[in-house]
């Protein structure tokens, strides 16, 4: 199987062309660009260099969050494109445990976790590749008591690492470590491997996006209402 994968769930726009489990191409960029203007361009820039065309493609995976929501609508909705205009499925990967992927030989607690902003964090808990608790929005304080009791040491990656990464040796001390910068964010290949060996297949109508919590919008908007007020 050729598989296109896509990955703007974070900081870093990612791009992989795969066959099967072999990595035919990848690129990353974390620049001034936006993920809008970096995705496409990446895109034709991978499958050029992996030397085969759209037209080959037989399934597009996309990374559907959770994570930042702009970004994650930017990957769900140019997959959704490239898969309707090929007429072939789409394959949804989870930011988190494709994080953990990089992280899978580590003797200890995968703990990736994503910045969701106000002191909170997207978090899950994986060890020798088996998840351990589900993708949930916790305040930091809160992921740390339940992580706790899972392992003695704990490996932190993803972008919210670095941003929480003094409270959480307050927290936990010596047991938490973290992964180097080049290890710690999603690589679109590890997203790959999952989606390759990944029995879920989508059309493109059925690809959505994973939120967490609700986009401040929709929570400006419901606060409103509640209000008796209109959004203007």
């Amino acid at each position: 199987m050729k598989l296109l994968v896509i990955d703007t769930s974070g900081p870093v726009c990612g791009v992989a062309v795969m066959e099967d489990e072999k990595v035919l191409c990848e690129y990353t960029a974390q620049n001034r660009n936006t993920h809008s203007a970096n995705l496409m361009p990446m895109t034709e820039a991978a499958l050029s260099s992996a030397g085969i065309s759209m037209t080959e493609v037989d399934a597009v995976a996309a990374v559907t969050g959770p994570g930042s929501f702009t970004g994650v609508r930017i990957g769900v909705a140019t997959a959704k494109g490239l898969a309707h205009g090929r007429e072939i499925p789409c394959i949804p990967v989870d930011a988190l445990e494709a994080l953990s992927v990089s992280a899978d030989v580590f003797d200890g607690v995968v703990c990736p976790i994503q910045d969701a902003r106000a002191g909170q964090v997207y978090g899950a808990a994986f060890r020798n590749g088996e998840r351990l608790m589900p993708d949930e929005p916790l305040k930091l304080e809160e992921y740390t008591e339940k992580i706790r009791g899972m392992g003695e040491c704990f490996l932190f990656l993803g972008d919210g690492a670095p941003v929480h990464r003094e409270k959480i040796r307050e927290l936990l001390g010596n047991r938490a470590v973290f992964a180097p910068p080049h290890l710690s964010y999603l690589r679109p290949s590890a997203a790959g491997i999952i989606a390759v060996r990944s029995r879920v297949r989508t059309d493109y109508l059925n690809l959505q996006a994973t939120y967490l919590r609700p986009p401040n919008a929709q929570k400006n908007r419901k606060l409103l209402e509640a209000m008796g007020m209109e959004k203007p």
